[in-house]
């Protein structure tokens, strides 16, 4: 009895991990690298898949970069809406080619691999930051997440419920 509960369990435990399974762009091992700590170490080379929401976008003559928003990626390898305060600082990625502003604006979720080749200063607002580079060879695009108010129907009234009032009973029109 033990060994098929224990059974059980374990494919159930597959089966939702297949669910929470990376688009194929995504997938992969990566080391648990933030840009926090490739700012504070010197890790150019190392491979990251680094994910967050986008500040700015600017296209070059040969190559669009991103700055964005870290952000903690999820199982799929999207970045944690859900914790807007929950940061590793900011990062550069660029990727050869045009990438549309109007389509990456800011506040878009994307996801990135690629290789750390350097750092770059920034002033946001008054302050100098220091950036990790990114050398981008995969841009994953998040479709937006819209919120959907559900209302309920001006013809079902939640104290008497559907079918149910003052004229109605288990039969339709009784009087």
């Amino acid at each position: 009895m033990n060994i098929r509960f224990s059974i059980a369990a374990v494919a159930a435990s597959v089966l939702l991990a297949a669910c929470a399974t990376a688009p194929k762009p995504l997938q992969g091992t990566f080391p648990q690298v933030s840009p926090r700590d490739a700012v504070a170490g010197a890790q150019v080379g190392a491979s990251v898949r680094w994910g967050g929401a986008i500040v700015e976008t600017k296209p070059g003559p040969n190559s669009t970069c991103f700055q964005l928003v870290s952000r903690p990626l999820n199982a799929t390898g999207r970045p944690q809406s859900d914790l807007p305060d929950a940061t590793d600082g900011r990062f550069i990625a660029c990727r050869a080619g045009f990438y549309d502003p109007a389509v990456f604006a800011p506040g878009r979720e994307v996801t990135f691999i690629g290789r750390i080749d350097g750092y770059e200063n920034a002033k946001i607002g008054e302050y100098d930051y220091k950036l990790p580079r990114v050398a981008a060879d995969v841009v994953y695009l998040w479709p937006q997440v819209r919120e959907v108010e559900i209302r309920p129907s001006p013809f079902y009234d939640p104290f008497w419920g559907p079918g149910w009032g003052p004229r109605w009973g288990w039969g339709g029109w009784w009087w």
